[in-house]
């Protein structure tokens, strides 16, 4: 029996800008109805996602009012161990305050290149270590 009516993976990609079309950027649904498959952007003249094209259409989804659990790369949650080594207190607000304010990669034509290379915002101070499994714990809310 399933427990959501609609899952939703995401296959992020946080390469470029937030209007960069990436193929790199994939989404997948599954339901109660249908077996998983991937969901295309709307009709355009780009050929895949874009990170803001996929966080507008979650959005939408999210707001049809359908029992649904969406899942993206790094799953539910940055690892504990984050909050831990920058000492943030766990939540999902404050956390995407805090990191907003150091990687501000939702601004228009923001390579994330340009925040590895010191060259805009604070990304060197909000880094993690591929060590820090999420298994340890997460984040909740």
């Amino acid at each position: 029996m399933a427990l959501f009516e609609q899952y939703i993976g995401i296959d992020y990609s946080g390469a470029e800008t937030p209007t960069s079309s990436l193929s790199g950027l994939r989404v997948y649904r599954a339901s109660k109805e249908s077996l998983p498959h991937e969901v295309y952007p709307p009709p355009s003249p780009r050929r895949y996602w874009t990170r803001r094209g996929i966080a507008e259409w979650l959005r939408d989804e999210l707001s049809k009012g359908r029992l649904t659990i969406a899942g993206i790369d790094h799953a539910f949650s940055f690892p504990l161990r984050y909050f831990e080594s920058h000492f943030l207190q766990p939540g999902w607000e404050k956390f995407l305050d805090d990191f907003q304010q150091h990687w501000p990669t939702d601004e228009d034509h923001m390579y994330v290149d340009f925040i590895r290379e010191g060259l805009h915002g604070q990304g060197a101070m909000r880094t993690g270590h591929p060590s820090w499994a999420p298994i340890d714990g997460g984040m909740d809310g």
